[in-house]
Parts: structure tokens; sequence; C-alpha cells
């Protein structure tokens, strides 16, 4: 009744002449049901209705309360007469609403969710209020999130909480019709925050409740609020438009599958047992006991599991095909005494039935899984790469492997995404010098006549300082960048030795604190034999994380590097919470560029997990649409030598959740982003009306038989002298034979 006189005294005597408006401020809070029933969502209308529309709906509609606060409050609710309703309604002239400064995010009286969940959804509580209220003029007066109190100038958090609400304002004013015409930040300046007293911030300055003066320092809150006042929202950026353009010829379309499916079960024909057809009784086959027929060689069609593999990844329409083969069960002992010969057979047939149908196999020899790290058990039992023997066995593994497999297989990784959050200093150390003597091993004894390439491949997110504007969040990317990949590419890829801030960081902290961290040290014939043993960058990348330097969240934080990791809430994510950031992947690309030269590099992974349930396959058809864009931008505006993509994964049988082809009921099934993956390969990009065409010389099929005569050429050489002379010899016969028979006549 108070703010009705209010409203009405500004009316009647002072608007003519002021020509201003009024309203009353309403907080409120977003609830959403547990469950879509509909007796949760009556709960949730009745939350809103206890909380906001106590006092919007006797304003902005009739003057009188909720139905659902009169039937259940009933006599402790006050009655408004006819002519006190008539005064109240329609006593605004917008909606001013204030969201999360006071009653949302934890404030709420729990009795005021009956039983329902809270949510921070501005733009859905912006929408009811819409649909509420006959689509008033809303204005939103007080809204923001906060940090820790100990939080100073970096406040990324509130950053995001921030974009997300101005982000979501936005999309209720485009997309819902709602009509919202102002936004004001809650707070200017940190302060005293009722019964959280200090313990948190929500000012874009900084105070310093400690110093005599409350000295106030701008956060960086405050650069990200006037750059967003000053673009009036969120402009789409150039860099971040999609491009047209091709990639160039001999460009590696690939699909990866971490394990091929293997399945050495016989062919009935190799079944030499005699049979006898009872057509009669049973109509079964009877064996016939001690009678059997001339055994056969084993050949590659006698492995159906190979011609269904092979089969699905031809209507994938790529180019090459990278998989991992499994030394604990090729070498179940970790060295030659027991050898798997069927296995390994399978793994030869696999190959060569690929480049039947013109697919590179791309072979990786070791790929660390969670059991045992897939080495052989007499390995992972005696410290697995902790162990110097483990070098050693993994060489003469891989001499093994290049023999048998090395006349079909031309595209080696010698480790695939070995983890380095799971990786100890020594253990890295070893597994950097195996794989350099693994790849001089290809280098001096098989490359001469196999003619493959082989490198490393490691696992490669891009990683973005949390505050653009911030000196310390940029120090704390390049530190992590460096912990991340760095630690295992700058000996391969750099100077043959770790990156100089991982020995800078480790020698820091282990001087103040009780770690005791060693980073070993690589002689000099060691930096040599590691510096250069590669033919390319491989690299697998998935997402992008966002790293601060101020902490905020103690289960996010890494007290050992000083990192806190944190999420823009704006990013699209998939259900596991993987974030989809597609630029990453081109800042990413242009980073090992600048750091090791123009290599050439290779996309190995990328890929998405969905919801099984999702039809569309949206999610992944945006994903892979997208991250391609990117690694088109890398290659044709940043001059990034970019030489194949592979998506990830080939089947959810194998990679539940990121496979092309879905599994169900023992069938697979092309779900929409293999067929745009497709799509995208046999324009080889994505050609506009302006793209000239590009014209690419048909490739020479492989002969992967061609190895026997490869490296016999001296025998060759002797078989063809024998053979000509053999010919001349005819010849000199037939000839003088007919020249006697000519003297005789």
């Amino acid at each position: 009744q108070a703010h009705a006189k209010v409203w009405h005294l500004y009316n009647d005597h002072f608007r003519p002449a002021q020509r201003g408006k009024v309203s009353i401020a309403l907080s409120s809070h977003w609830i959403k049901p547990q469950r879509m029933t509909e007796k949760n969502i009556k709960e949730c209308q009745k939350s809103l209705d206890f909380v906001l529309g106590w006092f919007a709906k006797p304003i902005f509609i009739d003057g009188d309360y909720p139905e659902s606060m009169r039937s259940n409050l009933s006599s402790l609710l006050p009655e408004f007469t006819e002519a006190e309703k008539k005064y109240i309604k329609r006593t605004a002239d917008f909606f001013a609403l204030s969201f999360g400064a006071t009653l949302s995010f934890q404030l709420l009286d729990s009795h005021m969710k009956f039983q329902q969940l809270e949510s921070i959804s501005l733009r859905q509580l912006l929408y009811w209020i819409n649909s509420e209220y006959n689509n008033p003029q809303i204005f939103i007066v007080e809204n923001s999130w906060f940090v820790s109190g100990t939080t100073k100038k970096d406040d990324a958090k509130y950053i995001y909480y921030l974009k997300k609400f101005i982000m979501e304002t936005l999309k209720a004013i485009r997309y819902d019709g709602v009509n919202v015409f102002g936004y004001t930040v809650w707070s200017l300046l940190d302060g005293f925050e009722w019964h959280r007293g200090y313990s948190i911030r929500r000012g874009l300055f900084y105070v310093d409740f400690q110093s005599h003066d409350k000295k106030l320092m701008p956060k960086s809150s405050v650069l990200f609020y006037q750059k967003l006042i000053e673009k009036n929202g969120f402009p789409p950026l150039p860099e971040n438009q999609p491009i047209e353009g091709i990639f160039p010829c001999g460009f590696a379309w690939g699909i990866v599958d971490n394990y091929i499916q293997v399945d050495t079960t016989p062919a009935q024909f190799l079944d030499s047992s005699v049979y006898v057809w009872d057509v009669h009784q049973t109509k079964k086959l009877i064996k016939v006991d001690g009678v059997y027929a001339s055994k056969r060689k084993r050949h590659c069609v006698d492995f159906a599991a190979i011609r269904l593999q092979v089969s699905l990844l031809q209507e994938m329409h790529v180019t090459h095909f990278h998989f991992s083969l499994k030394w604990s069960l090729i070498l179940p002992l970790g060295n030659l005494s027991l050898i798997n010969h069927t296995l390994v057979h399978y793994y030869q047939c696999f190959a060569s039935e690929l480049l039947r149908v013109n697919i590179t196999p791309v072979v990786a020899l070791w790929q660390p899984m969670i059991e045992n790290q897939e080495l052989p058990v007499s390995l992972a039992k005696y410290g697995a790469w902790e162990n110097t023997e483990t070098v050693q066995a993994f060489v003469e593994y891989a001499r093994f492997c290049f023999t048998s497999l090395g006349d079909h297989v031309k595209f080696w990784i010698t480790m695939n995404e070995p983890s380095v959050k799971n990786l100890t200093y020594t253990a890295g150390h070893n597994l950097l010098k195996a794989h350099a003597k693994v790849w001089h091993l290809y280098d001096k004894e098989f490359r001469r006549y196999q003619k493959g390439k082989i490198s490393i491949a490691l696992q490669a997110d891009w990683v973005e300082p949390a505050c653009p504007f911030s000196r310390n969040d940029q120090e704390v990317a390049d530190r992590i960048l460096e912990f991340d990949i760095g630690w295992l590419a700058e000996p391969i890829f750099g100077n043959g030795d770790y990156p100089e801030v991982m020995r800078a960081w480790l020698h820091r902290r282990n001087s103040v604190d009780l770690y005791n961290f060693h980073l070993p040290y690589f002689s000099e014939d060691e930096k040599k034999l590691i510096q250069g043993s590669f033919d390319f960058f491989a690299l697998s990348h998935y997402t992008t994380t966002l790293v601060g330097s101020e902490k905020e969240d103690a289960v996010k934080y890494d007290h050992y590097l000083e990192v806190q990791m944190l999420n823009d809430i704006t990013w699209l994510h998939s259900p596991s919470r993987a974030a989809v950031v597609p630029w990453g992947l081109r800042k990413l690309l242009k980073w090992v560029k600048s750091k090791y030269g123009n290599v050439p590099i290779y996309v190995m992974a990328n890929g998405i997990d969905d919801d099984q349930n999702m039809v569309h396959d949206k999610l992944r058809v945006y994903y892979i649409q997208n991250y391609i864009n990117e690694a088109l931008k890398a290659y044709t505006l940043d001059d990034v030598n970019l030489q194949g993509y592979f998506v990830y994964s080939f089947n959810d049988k194998t990679a539940p959740k990121y496979g092309l082809y879905s599994y169900v009921a023992n069938q697979y099934e092309p779900k929409p982003s293999l067929k745009h993956y497709r799509e995208i390969i046999g324009n080889n990009g994505f050609p506009g009306p302006e793209t000239p065409e590009l014209l690419c010389p048909e490739e020479v099929a492989s002969c992967p038989d061609c190895h026997f005569f490869r490296t016999r050429k001296s025998l060759l050489a002797f078989i063809s002298f024998v053979f000509v002379a053999f010919i001349v010899t005819i010849f000199f016969i037939t000839y003088y034979s007919k020249r006697v028979e000519r003297r005789y006549k």
C-alpha cells in the first residue's frame, strides 16, 4: 500500500512536470523441478509465487496475492478491499528486477524452494516474468556473482558469471522477445556482505579493508565490463567467423580407434576334420573320428572381423586410419621368448586390407591405458617406465614390429598420448630416451627400404589465461603449457633438454617448500640422441582450459603449480563437461609453429563425447565443423604446415559415446556426424564460389608385397642377366640352325 501511494503521488503531482518513471525493485530466484512431473512443476510455480509473486502479482496483474499463497496461508494472509486492489493494480512503470544480489545463490530460505532445485538461469526467469506479468518492460537493477574474500584484482570467476548473465539477458531479448531495457551490475565496490561479512567480494573495485585509507584498485572485471559497454554486447569477432577454403593435395583425412577390435577366432575353413551330414535323422553334421583333410595355410580372409571394420572405414571415405598395437598381448613376457604370432598375423592382415582399399594405416607402438599402462606384466610389475630395462625392452619390441609389420605400415607413432598427469619425472625421462632410441633404430635400419616416417604423439589441450587483461594469468598459462606439452616436446622438437621454465619453477618450489621434485638431467650424448628424433609433430587435442593465478576454488587449485583451473560457463559443454572451444585448436597450432618452427603437424585425435539418446548428433556435427574450420584458418591464414586431421573416434563399441558409428544390438549405425565428416572430406575442406580449383595428381597405389624385391636387388640383377643371356642364346641357336638348314638345301 505504501508503494502504491507513492506511485500515485508521483503520477498525479510530479510526472507531468518531471516526465520520469517509478517502480518497485523485487528480488527473485529461479527454480526448476527435480523431475518433470506435473506436481513438481506446480511446486516450482508456488516457489516463485511465494517469493516474487507475493509483491509482483498485486502490482502488475490484479491487485491481489497469488492464488497459491491464498490457498496455503488462508487466514494468515491479509485481505485487500476491492478499492485497495484497484489502487494497487498497475502501480509500476516498469519491472525492476534484482537477481543474485540478495535472494539467489543459496541465500533463499529452504522452505521457499518447496523441495525443488534452485538455478541461476536468468534467461528462464526473464521469460517467466514476461509470460506471467503481461510482457512488462524489465530493468535489471541488481545482478552479480561473487568471489572469495581473498581474491584481489584477477576476479576471473566473477567475469565469467557476469558474462553468462549478460549473455542470457541478450538471448532473452533476441530469441524470447522479452522487453529488457537496462542492466546494472552489483556492485561498484567491495563491501560488508551481511551474514557473509568480508568472506566474499562482489565489487568491480577491490577495497583493501586492512589499509588505513581503504585503498581502491580496479579489478579485471572493470575492464571486461568497460569493453562490453563499449561494444554494447557481444558482436561477432572477425577471427571467430568461419572461412572458405580447402586443404592441400595429399592432406590426411583420418579416423582414430585406440585399439582395433581383435577377433582371431579360427574360420570354419581352417577346420581339418571331416564331417558327415545326417540328412535323415538329426539333420546335423557328425564328425568322423580319425579322418582329417589336409591343413591349409591361414589367409587374411579367414578373419571376418577385419572385413567388417574395413568396410565401415570405407564408408567414411577416410584416407588414414590410426590405431595402437597392444604390446602386452604381442609380447606377453615383455621379450621375444614368447610371441603371439596369431595376433601379429591379424595385425598384418588388417594393415594389408587397409592398403588394399587405399587407406593408410597409422600405427602406434604403445598407448598407455589404466591397467598396467598397457605394458607387459613383467615390466609393469618392476617399475614400468621408472625402470631403465623398460627402455631396452621397448626398443626390442619396436624392432620386432618394424620387421613384422613394416612392409604394410609406413606411418608410425612410437608412443601415443603419454599422460603427463600420471608420469613421474623419472618415468618421463626414460620414456623420452626410449622414443629416441626407437626413432634412430627405424632411421638407421628400416627407413631406407621401408620408406616410412615415425614420431611421437602428444596430448595437447590449449590453456588460456582466465583474465585476458592479467599479466599474472598469462604467466600461469605459459607455465602450464610448458609443463603439459613442453615437458616432452622441448627435448625432441627443441633444444634436447627440458624447458627452462620447468627447471626454474621446480628449483623455486624445492627451495621454499617441503617438495623434492627432481627433474633429471640428460648427458650431452643423450641430448644429441633425443633432439631431432621426429619426422613430424603429432598432437591430440580435445578442449581448452582456463587458468588463473588467484586461488578461488580449493578443489580445482593446483598448489604444486600454483594455478587455479576455471571454466567459462558460457561455453558449450559436452555431457562429460568437456568445453567446446574451436579457436583453442588454432591457437595451439600457432603456438607449436612459433616454438618449434615450420614442422609438419598432424592433429592425430580430435573429438567430443555425446549423449547416446541424442538422435541428431548435433553437438558432434558442430564440433567437427568448427574445429576443422579453425584448422583451416591455421593452414591458410597462419601458414601452419598442417598435414592431416583425424577425428576421434571410430565407433562406440571401443570408445563409448565418442564414435562416429553407434553400436547397438551388435549392429553399427552411422551417426549424422559421420555423414557430415564424409562431406567435408569429399570437399577437402570448405570450398566457396571463389575458391580456386585444386588439381591434385593421382596417387600411385602402394605395393605392400614389393618389399621382397626391394631387399633383393642383387638377386634380381643376377636373374635378369641370366634371363637376357638365355634369350640371346636361344636367338643365336635359332638363327644358326636356320642358316645350317639353308646350306643343306
